[in-house]
């Protein structure tokens, strides 16, 4: 290994990388050298197009390593931060920062670049990254359009991680890790699911679906309307009304139901249950109690939430939780 920089500091060209090794046909980890810390990735190809990734770096010096965009024609990369952070760097791109409890999303084409750790400060991140073509039939290719230009790097997006997407990240940074030995992963079809759903959460606001009937609505109160669906995926485990939703969003209430109608094919309760039932899943999914889930999603006891569970889904709350083992 060579130190080509200051001191303190390594910087890892693509050929001094430990080889890929595959531990069960789409299963790939990739493990820097021992001497510089605990650091590895790995990465687990759903289909074709579609490859959720978890890299752990904990280096005893800080490192710069070389990347030479290792994915094939144009894609899509969400990556959830889950502990500390690092930087991408790339030419005549951007810097990219990538941080504990936030979520970029960003779309690129062989792009060569360098990625930068801290010294002694552990990184957790998971990634799921699917190609255009692959998004193309999931979404169409209007959405896909209005979010793709034509440069070969852009940062789509960087915000707070959301609820909902950091319960689908631990899903699936927990059923990857079932993935140790030369067997199948037991949970291909749940981690299937959860990158589905993490994916689809970003492109909601991304590229919002336009629904027939979103002329009838000024775009002023569209906006008040979609504040108001945020709301409520932020506030779940608040009392919901409608008097409370439209006055927040200053509308009256026979406007925020018709909006939601038009937009959303639902009541604003309805929004409300199918959110909370939705984070309900994730959370049992991920390892949450019944009990401490119900009062995330609103429920002020745990009898009243397994019933508008067992109800919205056809089974208890208990058996997912159970599942999970």
């Amino acid at each position: 290994m060579e130190n080509r920089v200051e001191k303190y500091t390594c910087r890892l060209t693509a050929n001094e990388l430990h080889a890929p090794q595959q531990r069960h046909e789409s299963h790939v980890r990739q493990q820097l050298p021992q001497e510089l810390g605990n650091c590895y990735t790995e990465s687990i190809m759903l289909e074709s197009g579609i490859l959720v990734g978890r890299l752990h770096y904990h280096p005893d010096r800080p490192i710069v390593e070389e990347t030479l965009g290792p994915h094939q024609g144009r894609v899509i990369v969400v990556t959830v931060g889950l502990q500390g952070q690092s930087v991408y760097r790339g030419d005549n791109t951007p810097e990219v920062l990538f941080k504990a409890g936030h979520t970029t999303v960003t779309s690129f084409q062989a792009l060569r670049g360098e990625r930068s750790y801290e010294g002694s400060k552990p990184v957790s991140q998971l990634r799921v990254v699917i190609s255009a073509s692959t998004l193309r039939k999931y979404v169409g290719d209007e959405r896909v359009d209005k979010i793709l230009g034509d440069s070969t790097f852009q940062r789509l997006a960087f915000y707070g991680s959301s609820s909902a997407t950091l319960a689908h990240a631990a899903a699936i940074n927990r059923y990857m890790k079932a993935a140790t030995g030369e067997q199948p992963n037991p949970h291909q079809l749940e981690l299937h699911i959860h990158a589905l759903s993490l994916l689809s959460e970003q492109f909601k606001a991304l590229a919002p679906i336009q629904t027939e009937g979103y002329s009838a609505f000024s775009s002023e109160e569209v906006q008040r309307l979609e504040r108001a669906r945020d709301m409520i995926a932020h506030q779940l485990h608040l009392p919901l009304t409608n008097q409370y939703l439209a006055a927040q969003v200053g509308m009256n209430e026979n406007k925020l139901k018709e909006g939601f109608r038009y937009l959303y094919n639902n009541t604003p309760s309805g929004v409300v249950l199918e959110l909370r039932m939705r984070k309900a899943y994730t959370l049992l999914e991920s390892g949450q109690q019944v009990a401490q889930t119900a009062w995330q999603v609103g429920y002020k006891y745990p009898n009243n939430f397994s019933v508008a569970f067992m109800r919205y889904y056809g089974k208890s709350p208990k058996t997912v939780f159970q599942k999970r083992a």
